[in-house]
């Protein structure tokens, strides 16, 4: 198969808001989304791009260039581009001329048939993160990923590909940062100099064409903000979604369902979900309920709310072919499926049997998928589990020519899931009319974020599967996706006892708090473990809901920014050599105040990298010196968690659901330290779209080392609090007396009381 190589550039021209080039092999195109984000797209056929499923940004109406003999330069206040014409070659620079990532001289980019590939210089000291929901260590240098969404049963520890597709990683060396996303759909590749004798990194896909988006701003949080900005944020979920989630593959009746809902509220263990999975459909079949089991399921959803639980039901792609069956019906009536090139509509087997697959690609399959929820909605379903769409068949892929309009499926595979969470999001979203619903999926595409919550997948109990989903969580969270989480106890196989409370006590700390279970696998949920063991996971479950008022100020802080709740520590040390070691890479921020040491369920100690400044231990306030390796002890009832000095925490009282109303009393928490610091704190009704219109409340709380006083800014937003006191609980502080001097509230009187 002959090689071709973008060659000398032959001409070129400025029209409106893109930059044309033309060689004798290719065109490049050229545009200018910010002073920060550069846009590349090369074809070898002149003809419209490939649409993107990502983006939602359009590019500035115009930006600066100059040209010399041998240079074509992009010029903006934060980034260069120099545009080599002999030959065509691209590279990045910083605004004061500081390399941040450029082509590699001899091949640039190039073409094997329809494959498209970019070759890129490999710095000495280059390391890469992201990509998503990939196996393998923190820094992705020497190793190389293919982006395929899979049905990854049972995956192991380096297996590749997975169930996502996010294609947009994290550049660090001299000091610098930028970032690449590869929007392109088809079958990608990435490789970080594993197999290029550190000479090269290289990435593409299997068609369409080669078009990527370069990040230069400084700062890994920054790019992520960039990146979330071009491709999207989520909103803020429901806050019941953030509470405990009991699932399991299944709870095979009504009657199940509601003892084990009723067994959490006469133990006090706190939880608002319970969730349906498969067996509670009539064979299988999506949209329908059991006749025997699920008899009456706005009776079982009445008192299911009764006891303030949300119910979560499983949807997959595959419809039964079965005359009468609405859904394949109005399928087949309206040519909603997709179809070989002949006209035959594709059939592959899955759940229900034989099935049929709707064209998630088109607009009014999409709204036909979206009003079928009335299914469960009517009945009172809020939450909907998108499963099984990579799309997933029997025998795992789908012939390749296998059409979804007018494109085949190795052109459409990877945003599949993510075109079904659309029609899922946008559907239940008009159907609950302003109350959020909370969507789950198990395959993506970048930008899905918008949309949807994801999970890991079918993990496995065992503690590597435990530090290995944690390290996913956490790239997850570089991609853009904040609301995420793994099955605790892992999918399939038996936890130990000791793995089942570890596990649960790390996710107290994970964006989505679910425990789920394969079929046939021992019971999970927390009274199954004996009472000691119970009363553990209780206490870590309480401690969740202690924290909600930070984990949902820190969702705000996602819905803003971009900027996700598990972050690696490569977000805010990115330059620490630490934190990039294999010991130390499963260590997280969960917010902007906790750092997380993920241990093994058999370790009674473990060593914790804290990065230089003054630590706290969370359980007992030790005050720790950064900088340095400690030795913490980790038993099964401490996991270890660590509170920067001069942080911010507000949290509740225990309530047993997010709907229980409570004492009335936030809880302050300050540690001492000595930088200043600062926490925007969130409130709204927590299930509606009242926010998006001003109905929220939000403050700043200010702490100032000097003076050891915090200041509450006056509120923003048309919300009442549903907080009337204020708690302040002082942490090292034990050298000074505490008064009330050393609180201030802008125009509002809380009532305030100590810990003295």
């Amino acid at each position: 198969m002959e090689t071709v190589i973008a060659g000398n550039i032959q001409g070129f021209k400025q029209q409106d808001a893109v930059l044309i080039i033309s060689t004798a092999e290719a065109q490049a195109r050229i545009y200018v989304y910010s002073p920060s984000i550069i846009r590349v797209t090369i074809s070898k056929k002149q003809e419209d791009e490939d649409p993107s499923y990502a983006v939602i940004r359009e590019p500035l109406a115009d930006f600066d260039i100059d040209e010399s003999a041998e240079f074509i330069k992009v010029n903006t206040s934060a980034l260069k581009l120099v545009i080599n014409k002999s030959p065509l070659r691209f590279n990045f620079f910083t605004a004061d001329d500081k390399p941040l990532s450029q082509d590699d001289n001899r091949f640039g980019t190039n073409w094997q048939g329809d494959r498209v590939i970019t070759y890129r210089k490999l710095y000495p000291d280059e390391k890469f993160i992201g990509l998503g929901e990939k196996t393998g260590d923190l820094n992705r240098r020497g190793t190389s990923y293919t982006n395929w969404n899979t049905d990854a049963v049972d995956y192991g520890l380096k297996s590749d590909p997975l169930y996502k597709t996010f294609p947009f990683f994290v550049g660090l060396h001299s000091g610098l940062t930028y970032g690449l996303f590869l929007d392109n759909i088809h079958k990608s590749y990435f490789d970080f100099g594993a197999t290029t004798d550190d000479e090269m990194s290289w990435f593409g896909a299997d068609g369409g064409d080669m078009n990527y988006y370069f990040f230069g701003a400084q700062g890994v949080a920054k790019i992520i903000e960039d990146y979330t900005w071009l491709t999207g944020r989520m909103e803020m979920p429901p806050l019941w979604s953030l509470g405990y989630q009991q699932c399991r593959w299944s709870y095979m009746s009504a009657k199940e369902v509601l003892k084990i809902a009723k067994t959490f509220r006469k133990k006090k263990i706190p939880a608002d979900v319970v969730y349906c999975d498969i067996d509670y459909m009539e064979g299988f079949k999506i949209f329908t309920w059991n006749k025997k089991t699920f008899a009456d399921p706005k009776g079982m959803m009445d008192e299911l709310k009764a006891m303030n639980f949300h119910l979560v039901t499983i949807v997959d792609p595959g419809i039964k072919i079965e005359e009468g069956y609405r859904q394949y019906d109005e399928g087949i009536a309206n040519d909603y499926f997709a179809k070989y090139p002949d006209g035959e509509n594709y059939t592959g087997y899955v759940w229900p049997g034989r099935c049929h697959f709707p064209d998630f690609f088109r607009d009014d399959v999409r709204e036909w998928w979206g009003a079928a929820f009335t299914a469960l909605t009517d009945v009172g379903v809020d939450g909907f589990w998108n499963d099984m769409n990579e799309p997933a068949a029997w025998g795992q892929n789908m012939p390749w020519l296998v059409k979804f309009g007018d494109k085949y499926m190795p052109e459409v595979r990877n945003a599949y899931g993510m075109q079904m969470a659309r029609a899922t999001y946008n559907g239940t979203r008009t159907i609950l009319n302003n109350k959020r619903p909370f969507v789950l999926t198990r395959a993506a595409y970048a930008g899905t974020q918008r949309y949807s919550a994801v999970w890991t997948g079918d993990n496995t109990g065992t503690d590597e599967h435990m530090l290995l989903g944690q390290r996913l969580v956490n790239s997850l969270g570089i991609t853009g996706i904040s609301f995420t989480g793994v099955d605790i106890g892992g999918f399939s196989g038996n936890p130990t006892p000791g793995l089942m409370v570890r596990w649960n006590s790390l996710g107290v700390y994970t964006p989505m708090f679910r425990n789920h279970a394969i079929k046939g696998s021992k019971m999970r949920e927390p009274w199954e473990w004996g009472k000691a063991n119970e009363r553990i996971i209780k206490k870590d479950i309480e401690q969740r809901y202690r924290l909600l008022p930070y984990i949902y100020s820190g969702f705000y802080q996602s819905a803003l920014t971009g900027l996700p709740i598990s972050r690696t520590l490569a977000i805010e040390f990115p330059f620490d050599e630490k934190v990039y070691y294999e010991r130390f890479q499963n260590q997280f921020m969960f917010g902007d105040a906790l750092l997380v040491a993920p241990v093994e369920s058999d370790k009674l100690t473990t060593d914790v990298y804290l990065h230089k400044g003054d630590w706290y231990r969370l359980s007992t306030d030790e005050k720790l010196k950064g900088g340095k390796i400690v030795n913490a002890p980790s038993p099964l009832t401490d996991l270890p968690v660590f509170v920067k000095a001069g942080a911010i925490i507000p949290m509740q009282s225990v309530l047993q659901n997010t709907t229980e109303k409570g004492d009335g009393i936030l809880q302050l928490h300050v540690w001492n330290g000595k930088a200043a610091n600062e926490f925007v704190y969130y409130e709204d009704d927590g299930n509606s779209y009242d926010y998006e219109n001003g109905f929220y409340y939000r403050r700043t709380i200010r702490f100032d080392p000097k003076a050891k006083k915090v200041t509450l800014s006056a509120v923003v937003g048309n919300f009442a609090s549903r907080f009337s006191k204020l708690k302040m609980v002082w942490h090292g502080f034990e050298e000074m007396k505490i008064t009330k001097k050393l609180i201030e509230l802008e125009n509002e009187q809380l009532e305030i009381f100590y810990n003295l």
